[in-house]
């Protein structure tokens, strides 16, 4: 069962567009990854960065986790947050078409 991901991330003051940037290395490497079906990155009104993740199944989402990709993504942006991410975990909940009502 596919697995959807929210990680929100709360810049330090003025570094929403280095935050994003540091965010964009990986990207490729992890598109790369078993189980990725979607890994994209989205600026917030409110200020926040937010990654949104699907994957095939929670175990390529836990390889992910794990991997070598997220260490280095949490070494870039340690010094351009203000504090922690809120990482959620959802299943998705099919409605209307499949297309239009699922990620």
């Amino acid at each position: 069962m596919t697995v959807v991901v929210t990680a929100v991330f709360f810049p330090a003051e003025g570094k929403q567009q280095e935050l994003a940037q540091a965010m964009q290395r990986g990207i490729a490497a992890v598109h790369e990854e078993a189980g990725c079906e979607k890994y994209a990155i989205h600026a917030a009104e409110d200020g926040t960065v937010t990654m949104i993740e699907k994957w095939t199944s929670a175990e390529d989402l836990d390889a992910h986790g794990s991997g070598s990709v997220v260490e280095i993504l949490r070494g870039d942006v340690a010094d351009l947050v203000a504090k922690p991410a809120v990482v959620t975990r959802m299943t998705p909940i099919a409605a209307g078409t499949p297309e239009q009502g699922l990620l």
